[in-house]
């Protein structure tokens, strides 16, 4: 489970309550079914009204991957690349054909699969970036799905306010009603920021920088498959792949490669 999305939420949440408290207020006040409406049912009315039906409903989908922490293990894979290509120096490329069942990752297998099968390497890598940005492409749905939502629901949070106001001011000629109509229209407008800017804007955030950690382990391997095919030193080959990570995790790849 991802903490800080969950942590993130809660807190920033309770946060709200809490500061309603301080400043005198009730959370009861604050609560009102007709801008909740307003806001989250029209502001997902017009995402299904700019995407597909079927798009919509995997929502839930979305949510999910950002409650959970992907484990890419990039040292692991970059050490297997260099494994592989020890081997590959030492017994031929066909050698690596023994090893395919090990490898877990069906994206790393592909690509050890077409070297092993001798395909050029132009097309090995234009198979590979082809499947890679598909993979973006993917998940650029998801991320342009809350994207919009964090914008539609502030709009329809102001939407929400001007139907309060334009009650209100119907009823003008009672006093006593002007306080309660003006509050309850910004209530909605309230709505429409806390959705948009607490929970829809990060979500979105959040899955580009789980789009971002997979295309950097698609690119290691496609870097890694590539060398081994063109028959790196395996040396070379780790200096290569090291660079795509921070220096405390390249120097975690140097210890367990002494070690073994």
């Amino acid at each position: 489970m991802d903490l800080a999305t969950i942590v993130g939420l809660l807190v920033g949440f309770a946060a709200l309550v809490v500061g309603i408290f301080w400043t005198g207020g009730s959370p009861l006040g604050f609560f009102s079914p007709a801008s909740i409406f307003i806001t989250v049912v029209g502001s997902f009315c017009a995402l299904m009204v700019a995407n597909p039906l079927s798009r919509v409903l995997g929502i839930m989908r979305y949510f999910r991957l950002t409650m959970r922490v992907p484990v890419y293990e990039e040292e692991r894979i970059i050490s297997q690349l260099v494994t592989f290509s020890e081997k590959a120096r030492r017994e031929g490329l066909l050698a690596l054909e023994d090893d395919l069942e090990e490898v877990e990752d069906e994206f790393l297998r592909k690509g050890i699969q077409l070297v092993v099968d001798g395909t050029d390497p132009d097309i090995i890598k234009n198979i590979l970036y082809n499947e890679l940005n598909q993979i973006q492409s993917r998940h650029a749905i998801g991320i342009g799905i809350f994207d919009d939502w964090s914008k539609l629901a502030p709009a329809f949070g102001m939407i929400g306010t001007l139907i309060g106001l334009i009650i209100m001011l119907a009823q003008i000629e009672d006093k006593s009603a002007i306080g309660f109509g003006m509050s309850t229209a910004l209530i909605t407008t309230l709505y429409g920021a806390v959705l948009g800017y607490l929970v829809f804007l990060p979500v979105k955030r959040k899955l580009e920088d789980r789009d971002n950690s997979e295309s950097l382990v698609k690119e290691i391997m496609i870097e890694g498959i590539l060398s081994i095919q063109s028959g790196d030193n395996p040396r070379i080959l780790e200096e290569k792949l090291l660079a795509f990570l921070a220096p405390l995790r390249r120097e975690a790849v140097r210890q367990e490669a002494v070690r073994e």
